[in-house]
């Protein structure tokens, strides 16, 4: 169960850091290394980029609402409004004042702005990445001997992940371990 969640599994990262600095150490050659280097700085500028743009579009939008949503409000509150409803057997009901409900509220604003800016971070967030991805894909093919060497080292490296699985998969499981005395 503790390790169905990221969060609680342990050195599976740092293991898998170790082998891919050990195959960018002797599958490649420095310019390769300064192309990845490259590359990675490039996506995360993009990201950065693309969150605080989506952070101040969403900021933006939720400002746009809010005055939009006030000025629906005051137009409301203005225009005449029925006091009360005449039936066809001559009864008469009073029709209750609504506007205090409709008012914007503090929460409401501050649900407004948290959404809104959560959304463009979101969505600045991931176009950043996306234009990042591609931005840092076409400096990785643009030698392509570099790319060959590159793709070989991601090869290599993927395969060694394999074997390590392969081999945490053939021995003694948890579960096993607690029977086998």
């Amino acid at each position: 169960m503790d390790q169905s969640l990221a969060a609680f599994r342990d050195g599976r990262s740092s293991q898998l850091r170790k082998l891919a600095e050990e195959h960018m150490q002797h599958d490649l050659n420095q310019s390769d290394r300064d192309i990845l280097r490259s590359a990675g700085s490039k996506v995360s500028t993009h990201a950065k980029v693309g969150s605080l743009l989506g952070l101040g579009f969403g900021v933006f939008c939720a400002v746009r609402l809010r005055r939009m949503r006030l000025a629906y409000f005051n137009a409301f509150r203005a225009m005449e409004k029925p006091v009360e409803v005449k039936f066809a057997d001559g009864r008469t009901e009073p029709i209750p004042d609504i506007s205090a409900q409709l008012a914007p509220s503090k929460w409401g604003d501050t649900a407004t702005y948290f959404f809104f800016s959560l959304g463009g971070l979101f969505l600045g967030g991931e176009g950043g990445f996306l234009t990042g991805t591609a931005s840092a894909s076409r400096a990785i093919t643009k030698d392509p001997e570099a790319k060959a060497r590159i793709e070989k080292a991601f090869k290599n490296y993927r395969i060694d992940v394999m074997k390590q699985e392969i081999q945490a998969l053939e021995g003694k499981n948890k579960f096993e371990q607690l029977f086998s005395s």
